[in-house]
């Protein structure tokens, strides 16, 4: 070997040296992290000396080593802080006191003030067992100044703080608690069972005595529980998962098996005999069992009709109990009683199929609608809606008392969203999300403003489909996708710039110039004509089935169809300012001056006023209609408003009978129900007069004038129930 080679190789070893040594350095943390959490010997007596021995040699990188392990702590939080904004809302300044169990170096505390200042709290309390990462906590409070923050060295199970030392009963004196992921950690505790004179011992999970503790201490009025922690359902869901809407959440094998040997080799608490434990995490927020829930539970079963199911929104006013406890009327039974056997173990799985939106928005005009309803405030209303903006098209004009509407599940979510909106958006807010289409931070509207009036399910489905704002929702969904295809051809045939055009015409002869030279033969050209004929395209891209597919061809070719829908509207209506269903098609949103009611600056304040008051009315349903219709008590409901669900079904269906029978039934004498159809005298007709209504046509489509402003059925009817 030469002196060059000697030299070279002298070189190669010092720089793979020099590069070793700064990977030490800058892995030194995770390297510490292994050391101390799989490898250094672990011997100690009790859980506080074995959590003392596993940190006191990293407590310093705490923090560095576990922000990618443990996720969903500031979800937590923002969560947290706007539910607590919303039940502190009618007090507050009523005295808040935070209890963060099992918090450790402080990280949560310090990540809270973010979302509430922490200056804003009475008092702060940090409980932990393990002295190490509380001197790193004390540090941290120190340098922030915060005199109002306190670190107590306790076993969570018995905490006491110093507040209740003058033997004050701490009974409901915290507003706050929150574990994150410290109820994993919690150990076995031995109690004893007496009987006569033999005392037994048991081996318990501490986290009983521990939620025991936390509910006592809890306000009843406007105390939250917040917990995140490790989680993931196991292979056969249990009854409490299906419950709470925690199945179809498990991880895959090799996930399952890294975190249940993880748990087994970091030797620090009995994780492993918890509920299946992995990674996902759960996040969950709770109210003591003490707090009063009458007012929503007489909402959901008794003024909603449910036996089971969806839940609806919170009630927006505070009601006295003379308000909605009517006297007790018992009347006729829907379905005859007998003695049956239930299973001890009943329970709803509440967790909806998170699917994708067919349509965004109705299809029938709800100003053609009030033209025939006759609504007034003392109305009880049952409406099968899309998302919900018909529904609030009558909340703004007339206020019925009772407003019960069904929708699918991504609908009825967007429904509800709409509603929690309403309740806690600004109205540009409001107008980005629905108006525009897009919101460049919809989840941080929903989890600091829109979470605490929502349901679990409606925020679940949110939060999966949060980027349902970020671009165009209304192009979101099947429907979007048509409306992606009708611009694809817009596009393709040159004719996008006179698309344009037609949404800002000033008047109508001007917007039908357009129409008739520049894109009319575009829609009507062969290759579109065939594609709308497509079973397959009619019904995942416009959600025509196939039986509705049928009576509209028995009207005539599909070529008339569109030249009787399109044609009249040209013509009649305006589509920059009196169109909105035909300019979100076109355009892919909404404008300030062509918008739902709901949207507009009128609506949206009357929606809000009397603090929402209006918005109380709303009941919302995910169920079959007959189920939901054999809640309601008879002569409930004074309209009903079906849309054009009855042309889905096969002529001569006994479930159409059966349907309206209960529509006959809840109706009260001299009330209506309205339904639209693609044929001009759907075969169901009959089914309503055999059952006791008299059936009258109150528009049917010729091809010379629009119906309304959607104009795509070819009749809309009334029935109303003989006396």
């Amino acid at each position: 070997m030469t002196l060059v080679d000697i030299s070279r190789s002298a070189a190669a070893l010092t720089a793979a040296i020099l590069v070793l040594a700064v990977l030490a350095q800058v892995l030194r943390p995770q390297l510490r992290f292994i050391w101390h959490c799989f490898i250094r010997p672990l011997s100690a007596t009790d859980q506080k000396d074995r959590l003392v021995k596993f940190y006191e040699g990293q407590a310093d990188i705490y923090d560095k080593t576990r922000n990618g392990l443990l996720r969903g702590r500031n979800t937590m939080l923002s969560l947290s802080a706007s539910h607590i904004r919303s039940l502190r809302a009618s007090n507050p300044k009523k005295r808040l006191v935070w209890v963060d169990i099992g918090g450790g170096t402080g990280h949560n505390i310090e990540l809270m003030d973010k979302h509430i200042p922490i200056k804003s709290f009475d008092a702060v309390y940090l409980i932990d067992l393990c002295e190490p990462l509380l001197q790193v906590a004390r540090k941290r409070f120190a340098a922030k100044g915060w005199t109002n923050v306190f670190v107590l060295c306790q076993d969570a199970s018995q905490f006491v703080l110093p507040e209740w030392s003058d033997g004050k009963d701490p009974k409901g004196s915290v507003g706050f608690i929150t574990l994150s992921y410290s109820l994993s950690m919690v150990s076995m505790c031995t109690v004893y069972k007496r009987s006569g004179s033999e005392r037994t011992m048991h081996q318990i999970p501490s986290y009983y005595p521990l939620l025991d503790r936390i509910d006592y201490v809890l306000s009843p009025e406007d105390g939250l529980f917040g917990v995140v922690d490790f989680y993931t359902a196991g292979k056969q869901p249990s009854l409490h998962e299906k419950a709470i809407g925690g199945t179809s959440k498990e991880c895959g094998w090799l996930s399952r098996w890294f975190w249940q040997i993880w748990f087994l080799l970091d030797r620090l608490a009995d994780r492993t005999s918890n509920t299946s434990l992995g990674h996902p995490y759960y996040i969950w927020l709770g109210r003591p069992r003490s707090c009063d829930v009458s007012k929503v539970c007489h909402a959901f079963e008794v003024e909603g009709g449910n036996l089971l199911g969806n839940c609806s929104p919170l009630l927006l006013q505070d009601a006295k109990p003379a308000d909605f406890v009517p006297p007790l009327e018992i009347g006729e039974p829907v379905l005859a009683m007998k003695e049956q056997t239930v299973s001890a173990s009943v329970v709803v799985d509440i967790t909806p199929p998170l699917s994708s939106f067919h349509y965004h928005v109705n299809k029938e005009d709800p100003f053609e609608d009030m033209k025939h309803l006759n609504l007034s405030k003392d109305d009880s209303m049952f409406v099968i809606t899309s998302g919900g903006d018909n529904a609030l098209h009558y909340a703004i004009e007339k206020q019925p008392k009772r407003a019960h509407l069904l929708n699918s599940y991504s609908q009825g979510h967007l429904a509800e969203l709409k509603l929690a909106a309403l309740q806690s958006l600004s109205y540009d807010e409001f107008f980005s999300l629905f108006g525009t289409g897009r919101h460049p931070h919809f989840r941080r509207l929903l989890d600091s403003k829109l979470a605490p009036h929502l349901s679990s399910s409606a925020y679940q489905f949110w939060r999966l489909n949060d980027d349902a704002f970020k671009t165009a929702f209304y192009m979101r969904g099947y429907s979007g996708w048509a409306l992606r295809v009708a611009h694809f051809i817009f596009s393709v045939a040159g004719v996008t710039k006179y698309v344009h055009q037609l949404c800002e015409c000033d008047t109508l002869d001007a917007q039908v110039k357009i129409w008739q030279t520049k894109l009319r033969p575009v829609l009507l050209n062969p290759i579109v004509v065939a594609l709308l004929k497509s079973p397959v395209f009619c019904w995942n891209a416009l959600g025509v089935p196939l039986n509705q597919r049928q009576m509209l061809l028995e009207e005539g070719t599909i070529y008339d169809f569109i030249c009787h829908t399109l044609d009249p509207l040209i013509s009649t209506y305006l589509l920059k300012t009196g169109n909105y269903f035909y300019l979100l098609a076109l355009l892919g949103h909404y404008t300030p001056a062509c918008c739902p009611n709901y949207l507009t600056l009128r609506g949206f304040n009357a929606l809000k006023s009397n603090k929402g008051g209006c918005l109380d009315a709303f009941r919302l349903h995910t169920d079959s209609i007959v189920n939901v219709l054999r809640g309601l008590s008879k002569g409930s409901l004074t309209r009903a408003l079906i849309m054009d669900h009855l042309d889905w079904f096969t002529p001569g269906s006994r479930d159409v009978v059966e349907e309206v029978a209960e529509f006959h039934r809840v109706l009260s004498p001299g009330g209506m129900i309205f339904w639209r159809s693609a044929a001009r005298h759907p075969w169901y007709n009959e089914v309503f007069t055999n059952a006791g209504f008299d059936v009258e046509p109150v528009a049917i489509r010729d091809g010379s004038r629009a119906i309304d402003r959607v104009n795509m059925y070819a009749s809309f009817w009334r029935a109303i129930k003989r006396s």
